[in-house]
């Protein structure tokens, strides 16, 4: 199953690298496809929890792509990685809210 981890370490490359220009990014970063970034008090330290966020997440899925290297095709044990994914990406969503609480710009009520 070699080739399932050469693909699935592609995806790991692509996530590592939304990470590498969120740090880079000299403006605010949105998050969620087809958003505006959000306003924020401090754009790099938002961005820079923002890339973290990514590179936490994309170690992560890298790991739960580890079955493929020793397990044969079929087997149970690739379970621990089809379910792993959705349960890192809602812990993803859930920190990247509590980034946003922390760095969005506060609006006063009318």
């Amino acid at each position: 199953m070699i080739a399932g981890f050469v693909i699935w370490s592609v995806v790991f490359l692509v996530l590592l690298g939304i990470g590498i220009w969120a740090w880079k990014s000299e403006k605010g970063v949105a998050f969620y496809t087809g958003t505006k970034p959000p306003e924020v008090t401090d754009v790099r330290k938002y961005n820079r929890s923002v890339a973290v966020l990514w590179f936490v997440y994309a170690g992560l899925f890298e790991l739960l792509g580890l079955p493929f290297l020793f397990m044969k095709q079929n087997r149970l044990g690739f379970l621990w990685s089809v379910a792993g994914v959705p349960l890192i990406t809602v812990a993803l969503m859930i920190a990247y809210n509590r980034i946003l609480r922390k760095y969005e710009v506060k609006r006063k009520a009318e």
